[in-house]
């Protein structure tokens, strides 16, 4: 796990952008439509009640920037082109796009998102499952590698979204056993590395032969010419939403990660370097609000001194604990990501990712710092044998290459 350092991605980001605009601007601007809506909570987009059950079950508190601009016009029908780095909750946002306009009643495949790999398929179908958990979606991803016989099975017994890579989809509308008379909303997720894999002219057939008005969904990191391309083949009226990339930095920050395996000897590991913690200023992340509490509880019945806060609490409270905090008189703080962009605490130099995020870009949030006078910084990642591909992406993600913890973990602080 540890050698996972990403293939080669020196990605220049002023020459992208440059390239980018030189190419929209010469042929596209009048091909898009903006859309410049933002919403700050989950519960300001109109979703249904069981929707936002789900979303946050999973332990969603405040949506991400492309969730915040991108959720409402997939949910209005509308053809979306997002670009937005990966990790950045694209996933969530088509996921939570699709589920809104599902209709229950008809167990007819309605939806259909393609991935470049097996994996990203499965990872969407899981979070389509989850967030439409209280909905009762019927998800199945259909990818290369797996049983024909199982996936006709599966279809003919009725699903509302597939889920699945470009190969065994065709396949299977081509053997008719995926039938696309009532498909409605069609996604293409990291549309430049499909392209990359020569998807393309795959990704045309299925196309063909979908319902005309199908609704269409881009997303993609960047948007290389062959995706402009596709784009206007299929789209009508596109808006494109652009996530600008974040201006915090990892730099001077050393990484780690502590392979704990299983999510139950988390709570020994925390334990084994409370001693380390208690020296400095240290955030410890949980991704869910009921995980701060039942881990504040079990920090002090081992009687160690922790403060806890996350977005259940009055802003009272909280500013309170922020600010024994940051005065230094309690020196470990548990808490969510909901609050991961406020704690601009300058002596915070031990960032614990307990859990690791559910997206990518809040790792940044997390453990980056926007100039905090260059002192050094230590973030330590517990991973578990489910995790190892979520680290895997946070390393390509940013470019980094997180090694194990060494045992002189206090010598570096």
């Amino acid at each position: 796990m540890a050698g996972l350092a990403p293939e080669g991605s020196q990605f220049d980001a002023k020459q992208y952008d440059a390239k980018m605009n030189e190419l929209l601007t010469a042929d596209g601007q009048d091909f898009f439509a903006s859309y410049d809506e933002v919403y700050e909570s989950f519960d300001s987009m109109g979703l249904q009640e069981n929707l936002l059950r789900g979303i946050y079950a999973y332990g969603f508190e405040k949506p991400s920037a492309i969730q915040q601009r991108g959720i409402v016009p997939f949910c209005k029908g509308l053809d979306v082109i997002q670009q937005a780095q990966s990790g950045t909750g694209k996933t969530a946002t088509f996921c939570s796009g699709i589920l809104q306009q599902l209709d229950y009643g008809l167990v007819e495949c309605q939806s259909l998102v393609l991935a470049p790999t097996r994996e990203l398929a499965q990872q969407i179908e899981k979070v389509m499952r989850a967030l439409g958990d209280y909905l009762g979606v019927k998800v199945h991803a259909c990818v290369g590698g797996t049983s024909v016989r199982e996936d006709q099975r599966i279809l003919s017994s009725g699903v509302h979204v597939v889920v699945g890579t470009p190969g065994r989809v065709f396949d299977m509308l081509r053997r008719q056993s995926l039938r696309p008379d009532c498909i409605k909303m069609f996604v293409l997720d990291e549309a430049d590395e499909m392209l990359s894999r020569g998807f393309k002219d795959q990704i045309y057939d299925i196309f063909q032969l979908l319902p005309s008005k199908v609704q269409v969904g881009v997303f993609s990191a960047t948007m290389p010419p062959e995706a402009l391309e596709i784009t206007r083949k299929f789209m009508n009226k596109p808006v494109r939403i652009l996530v600008k990339r974040d201006e915090l930095t990892l730099e001077g920050i050393k990484q780690f990660y502590v392979n704990v395996e299983k999510e139950e000897w988390k709570l020994e590991t925390l334990c084994d370097l409370y001693e380390t913690l208690a020296i400095t200023q240290s955030v410890i992340f949980v991704n869910t609000r009921r995980k701060v509490d039942w881990l504040t509880d079990k920090m002090r019945s081992r009687d160690h001194t922790v403060s806890a806060t996350h977005g259940d609490m009055d802003q009272n409270t909280r500013d309170i604990i922020m600010r024994e905090f940051r005065s230094g008189s309690s020196r470990v703080l548990i808490t969510t990501d909901l609050l991961a962009r406020g704690i601009d605490v300058q002596q915070v130099s031990l960032v614990i990712n307990y859990d690791l995020p559910t997206q990518p870009e809040n790792y940044l949030h997390r453990i980056g710092r926007s100039g905090r006078f260059g002192r050094k910084g230590v973030a330590i990642n517990f991973v578990t044998l489910d995790d190892e591909r979520m680290l895997f992406d946070i390393q390509k993600f940013y470019n980094v290459v997180i090694e194990e913890l060494p045992s002189n973990v206090a010598d570096l602080l």
